[in-house]
């Protein structure tokens, strides 16, 4: 069970320490926002689509900052890059608790999108390039289960901070600068692959190297339809996710009369956090079924039986079932993420990998950065129900592209 562990190297583990840090602490700042979401609406006095508005330049953004720090990590490094993004968004998560009107506040969740963008594509090459072909799968999940780790952080925090101890919304955010002080160990203990170190090398003595525009060349030509057909499927499961996410602690804990299910903070902090064990759960599965039964037939698996699940989610209307069901949806349709660095870090080289994680991935976020909006608008005019509901088609539609999609298992990293 933890020969992934006990077999990698020293440098291995680190590496996987230093990207798991990040993404939890990723995590933690950018859910901060929807944790707040009441009360920081009523605090700056917008309603549901302008709040959905901003989120959605915080995706956009992300995507930005997962395009251009993608190339940044291929050209001087995964550790540097990855510390520039957790300082990115660390900042910025503090800065948002400054915010006076929502223009302010845009700004703000814009600074914090460029790190959290960055902070995946130079995590997952981390990972990628420093594990043994054996246990990457198992590696990158556990990585991605970080995550949920970071969400039931942010929501036991943002539940201490307004409920418990009774300060304003923007105290919650003050909480977000801490994650900055990663950054000092990563810079002294975490060092590149000898994978990226060696390319770097030859580089340099060849001299040149391949530029932005050879980087993104790479992804097109004879694999074109791959790199479409793994960013239109991301763009379909990231849309689902927050579309989803966003609006569910809104949803949770508005009232019946406004289409909510009316919950206590209490309660609806558990339930987040119920749900964020299922999601871990279903990250770290994930790497294990996919290094037994292949990533295809896994992927393909978690989205069909996350499109019934969260179509059923938002029929359920008392604690009891949704504490049931959440999990379960939670470990279906957030679980097949651990996948997506394993196979895009399968199939395509070195000199290019981070560029081609960085862009198939944002730019799903691109295309997802509509979901916070698309959903809140369609909850205010037809109800949280059938909204959310939406996420669930988007789920089954990311399925089909799988047809597209070659199976990775057993292929070596180049």
């Amino acid at each position: 069970m933890l020969d992934w562990w006990t077999e990698a190297s020293p440098a291995a583990r680190r590496a996987f320490i230093a990207a798991a840090l990040g993404w939890t602490l990723d995590s933690f700042d950018v859910n901060l926002f929807a944790l707040v979401l009441p009360s920081l609406m009523q605090g700056l006095q917008i309603d549901q689509s302008t709040a959905g508005s901003i989120q959605s330049l915080t995706l956009l953004s992300a995507a930005g900052g997962g395009l251009v720090l993608g190339v940044v990590a291929d050209h001087v490094g995964r550790t540097r890059a990855l510390i520039v993004s957790v300082l990115l968004y660390s900042i910025f998560t503090a800065l948002s608790g400054l915010a006076t009107s929502a223009a302010a506040l845009a700004v703000f969740r814009i600074g914090l999108g460029l790190g959290m963008g960055g902070e995946w594509a130079s995590g997952a090459a981390l990972v990628s390039e420093t594990w043994p072909d054996r246990h990457r799968a198992k590696a990158l999940a556990f990585m991605q289960s970080a995550w949920a780790i970071g969400f039931a952080l942010a929501a036991v925090v943002s539940y201490l901070v307004q409920s418990v101890a009774g300060l304003p919304w923007r105290a919650v955010f003050f909480v977000g600068i801490g994650p900055a002080l990663v950054t000092l160990w990563i810079r002294r203990r975490v060092e590149e692959p000898a994978l990226w170190r060696r390319l770097s090398a030859e580089t340099r003595v060849r001299g040149g190297g391949v530029s932005v525009r050879g980087r993104l060349a790479l992804l097109a030509g004879p694999r074109l339809r791959l790199t479409a057909a793994l960013a239109l499927m991301n763009s379909c499961t990231l849309f689902a996710y927050w579309g989803f996410n966003t609006w569910i602690p809104t949803y949770l804990s508005a009232p019946p009369a406004a289409g909510g299910v009316g919950l206590a903070a209490s309660t609806m902090t558990g339930l987040l956090v119920a749900n964020q064990i299922g999601t871990w759960l279903g990250y770290v599965t994930f790497g294990f079924v996919a290094d037994v039964v292949g990533r295809k037939r896994t992927y393909v698996a978690y989205l069909l039986l996350a499109a019934g699940l969260i179509w059923l989610y938002p029929s359920l209307r008392s604690a009891a079932g949704l504490l049931i069901l959440g999990p379960v949806a939670s470990f279906f349709a957030t679980g097949h993420f651990s996948g997506f660095g394993t196979v895009t870090g399968e199939l395509y080289p070195t000199e290019v990998r981070a560029t081609a994680q960085g862009f198939t991935y944002n730019l799903g976020r691109i295309v997802s950065a509509a979901a916070p909006r698309v959903i809140g608008s369609a909850a205010q005019t037809s109800g949280y129900a059938a909204a959310l509901s939406l996420t669930a088609a988007a789920f089954l539609l990311a399925s089909m592209f799988w047809l597209f999609i070659p199976e990775t298992k057993g292929r070596p990293m180049v």
